[in-house]
This record gives C-alpha cells, structure tokens and sequence, in this order.
C-alpha cells in the first residue's frame, strides 16, 4: 500500500533554515516566511524534511488515494526555490503572468530568488490558493 511520504513533523522551521547553505537562499527563506505567515494567517510547519508548510487540509481523489497536505508552502532547495500553490484552479495561471520570473511544474512554481518575482501577486497566490483548496476540499 502507498504511503504519503510528506507529513507534518514536529522539527523546528528555523532549523531548517539555519541548515541553507546558500546565504542570499535563507535570507530569502526568512522573507518567504514573513509574508506566508502573514498571508495564510498560520504557523509555519515543516512538511517531511524539507518543505515549510502553512495550514492543512485532507483530500480524497477519485481513486481512493487520500492524505493531508499543506494549504501552501515552500522550500529552499539548492537549485531553485519551489513555491507549492494548489493547482487546477484557473485564477492561478492569470496570476502567474504577472508573478515575474519563474517556472513552473505540475505542481510547483520555481524561483531563483525572491527580487524576481512581485510580492503582491504571492500574496495574492497564496490567498487565492487556501480559498481554492478549502472550496475542494471542504472541512469534515
């Protein structure tokens, strides 16, 4: 049976911060933590060994296949930043025409620094993410 790698664990946030390498990296890894703190209104939590989180939520796919995830969050890896956003919302694609520049995956949005991209348009993606996600995946 398949079981969800990615979990909320209890290791310190600023630890892991602290263990970046790259300093123009944990400095930006403190700027993303202000503003998702401050957008999602929720703690920060590390999600398995390398992800900050912000929030939760359960889902259920069609399959059967379900877990929990953070509402949104990030992480400083050593090639690029990865910005996890909910996908298949639509609102999310306009929003990343304006966002600056970046790339994207499936599920991730990658920066190489935070003087890249707009602030305002991440605020504006990590809202518009939590409300996408709490509308898919309502509360039980």
């Amino acid at each position: 049976m398949y079981e969800v790698k990615t979990k909320e664990t209890d290791s310190s946030v600023i630890e892991f911060i602290e263990s970046v390498d790259n300093l123009k990296k944990r400095e930006d890894a403190y700027k993303l933590l202000d503003i998702f703190t401050e957008e999602s209104g929720f703690e920060a939590k590390m999600w398995g060994a390398s992800i900050i989180g912000f929030g939760s939520y359960h889902y259920v796919y069609k399959t059967g296949h379900e877990g929990d995830a953070p509402l949104v969050g990030y992480s400083p890896r050593k090639a690029k930043i990865s910005l996890y956003f909910a996908t298949g919302d639509t609102e999310r694609e306009e929003l990343l025409k304006q966002f600056g520049k970046h790339t994207s995956g499936k599920a991730c949005v990658y920066i190489n620094k935070v003087d890249d991209i707009d602030i305002g348009v991440l605020k504006k993606l990590i809202s518009q993410s939590i409300s996408f996600l709490r509308k898919t995946y309502p509360e039980r």
